[in-house]
C-alpha cells in the first residue's frame, strides 16, 4: 500500500503542504484544484474541490500562523474522503460516496502559508523581510506566538463586517504577532483571495477552523439564519464541542460570510491548550473535527 500523501506526524508548513497537495492531485484525479491567489511572500493559495453534488459548502483553515495544525487536519480529511470514494468506504461510520453524491466540498486548507513557515521554521532568508518581522516580534527569534501574516496583520480581522468596531476594540498600534487589523479591511492578499473566492461561489455552509477551546461560534449580530443554531447543535452532538453565542467580535471571515450571504457560518475552535497545539493532540482532535466535517456534509435536517 502506498504511503499516505499527508503525514500527520510532522509539522505542516509550506514544504509539507506543497508535497501533500501534489501527491493528492496526482493520486486522485477527481480532486479539482483552483489557484485563488498568492500570499505576501508570493506563495500560492489554493482551493481543493471534491464531490459531485449540487450543494456547495466550504471548509477553511490555516488563517492564523500558529494554528497550522488546522491545515494538516483539513488535508488529512481530504485524503480520507478521496480514499473512501475509491474504496467505497466510510468516515465516522458514514458512507462517503453517498455524501459526495449530494455535496460539492471546497477546502482552502492553508490561507497563511508565510505565517505557518515563520512559526515552524523561523525567519525567512530575505534580509529585509526578516528584519521587519524580527522588529514586529519585539526582537524575539521565537515566533511560536505569531498569528499574523507576513505583514504583521491578523487575517481574521480583515473582513468588512463592522471592521471599524474591531479596529477600535483591538487598539493595536501597528504590525505585530497578533490583533492588528491593518488600516482598512481587505488590504491583505490572503484575505482578498478568500473573499473573492467566496463571493464567486454559492456556499450553503461555511466552517472556518481555528484552535483552540473546543467551541463552536455560530452567530453574528443576529444576522445568522434560524438554521445556524440547529447546525451548531448537530456539531455539538457529533463532537462534544460547545456552541457559544459570541458577542463583541467583528471583522472575521465567518462574520462577513453571515452578513453578506445570510447562510450558516461557523468558527470551530479545535483542541485545547496553548497554540501551536502539539502534534500529540492530533489523533484525538482529528476524531472531533472530522465528526464535525462529516456532519456538515450531510443534508439539512
Amino acid at each position: 500500500m502506498a504511503p499516505r500523501a499527508v503525514n500527520p506526524g510532522e509539522p505542516f508548513g509550506w514544504k509539507e503542504y506543497e508535497a501533500a497537495a501534489a501527491s493528492l492531485l496526482e493520486r486522485y484525479p477527481f480532486i479539482q484544484y483552483e489557484k485563488i491567489g498568492r500570499s505576501v511572500l508570493d506563495r500560492e493559495l489554493g482551493a481543493f474541490q471534491i464531490g459531485r453534488g449540487s450543494r456547495e459548502i466550504h471548509y477553511s483553515g490555516g488563517m492564523h500562523a500558529n494554528e497550522w495544525i488546522t491545515s494538516l487536519f483539513l488535508m488529512v480529511f481530504l485524503e480520507e474522503l478521496a480514499e473512501a470514494e475509491v474504496q467505497d468506504g466510510k468516515i465516522q461510520g458514514v458512507q462517503v460516496r453517498g455524501l459526495l453524491d449530494k455535496v460539492s466540498l471546497w477546502i482552502t486548507p492553508q490561507m497563511n502559508p508565510d505565517g505557518a513557515e515563520l512559526v515552524i521554521r523561523g525567519l525567512p532568508a530575505e534580509p529585509s523581510v526578516a528584519e521587519r518581522l524580527l522588529e514586529w516580534n519585539g526582537g524575539r527569534t521565537d515566533f511560536q506566538s505569531w498569528k499574523a501574516n507576513a505583514n504583521g496583520i491578523d487575517l481574521n480581522d480583515q473582513f468588512p463586517a463592522y471592521w471599524e468596531k474591531e479596529k477600535a476594540r483591538r487598539d493595536a498600534a501597528g504590525p505585530g504577532p497578533r490583533d492588528y487589523t491593518g488600516e482598512a479591511p481587505l488590504t491583505e492578499p490572503e484575505a482578498i483571495a478568500l473573499a473573492r473566492f467566496t463571493a464567486g461561489r454559492s456556499f450553503q455552509l461555511l466552517i472556518a477552523f481555528h484552535t483552540q477551546g473546543r467551541e463552536i461560534y455560530w452567530n453574528y449580530r443576529d444576522l445568522e439564519p434560524a438554521e445556524s443554531i440547529v447546525w451548531a447543535e448537530r456539531f455539538r452532538k457529533a463532537s462534544g464541542y460547545i456552541p457559544v453565542k459570541l458577542e463583541g467580535s467583528d471583522a472575521g471571515y465567518k462574520d462577513w460570510f453571515i452578513q453578506e450571504f445570510g447562510k450558516p457560518g461557523f468558527t470551530v475552535e479545535a483542541g485545547f491548550g496553548v497554540n501551536p497545539l502539539p502534534l500529540s493532540q492530533f489523533g484525538s482532535m482529528y476524531q472531533e473535527v472530522s465528526a464535525i466535517m462529516v456532519e456538515g456534509m450531510k443534508e439539512r435536517g
